[in-house]
């Protein structure tokens, strides 16, 4: 199996290409510029997201969408989705994409969105509107894709512990009554859903343990 991460030396994109290499994964990184990939001795594709072509990215079964788009320029979620569709349709390759949290419901009803709620923020809601529509596109089209939602606290210092919890539109909270994950654990539920194909064509989400908070 060979996986291309887009956005390999963001925050997601670095713990999820350390992940897979740990693994021993087939894996390359995808990136606007080579010098930013944290990584040694792997497989770098330096290329604009905008301006990858299906010949660049004909030799890969998984591609994972892990690009994170400067304050103001929250669209480009939409349009880097539109564009990896576009890429993807007609063939069986999956698209995994990582999503934003304000897309979770937080009733049972599944009626109201974190990002409907009046003190979630408004910057972080600017993208969650993006990546819904994002999402909507994709359950619009006719690739292979899952929508990757990690919790409201997405921690970029916390430990992978490697244990976590999954659910599918519906925010989770942890037994601190938290809605946390490490980026180092989403990294690893991730590839456990590469491995394991267990949400196709839909989201999910996972949590686990803050356990760097006092108790």
């Amino acid at each position: 199996m060979k996986i291309a991460v887009i956005g390999a030396a963001g925050k997601a994109g670095t713990h999820i290409l350390r992940e897979a290499i740990m693994r021993k994964f087939d894996v390359t990184a995808i990136v606007k510029n080579k010098a930013t990939v944290q990584e040694n001795n792997i497989n770098i594709i330096e290329s604009d997201l905008f301006k990858l072509t299906k010949e660049q990215i004909a030799p890969f079964d998984i591609l994972i969408n892990a690009f994170a788009p400067l304050p103001g320029d929250e669209h480009l979620h939409v349009d880097a989705g539109e564009h990896l569709i576009s890429l993807l349709e007609g063939t069986e390759k999956k698209l995994f994409v990582i999503g934003s949290s304000g897309c979770l419901f937080v009733d049972r009803e599944k009626t109201v969105r974190l990002m409907d709620l009046e003190d979630y923020p408004e910057d972080l809601a600017v993208t969650a509107k993006a990546q819904l529509q994002n999402l909507r596109d994709l359950e619009g089209s006719s690739i292979h894709w899952s929508f990757a939602i990690p919790s409201a606290m997405f921690d970029s210092d916390g430990p992978r512990t490697g244990h976590y919890i999954k659910g599918e539109e519906k925010i989770l909270v942890n037994s601190q009554f938290n809605s946390y994950i490490s980026y180092a654990d989403f990294a690893v539920a991730l590839l456990d859903e590469i491995e394991k194909n267990e949400y196709p064509n839909t989201t999910f989400t996972v949590a686990s343990e803050n356990v760097t908070a006092a108790s």
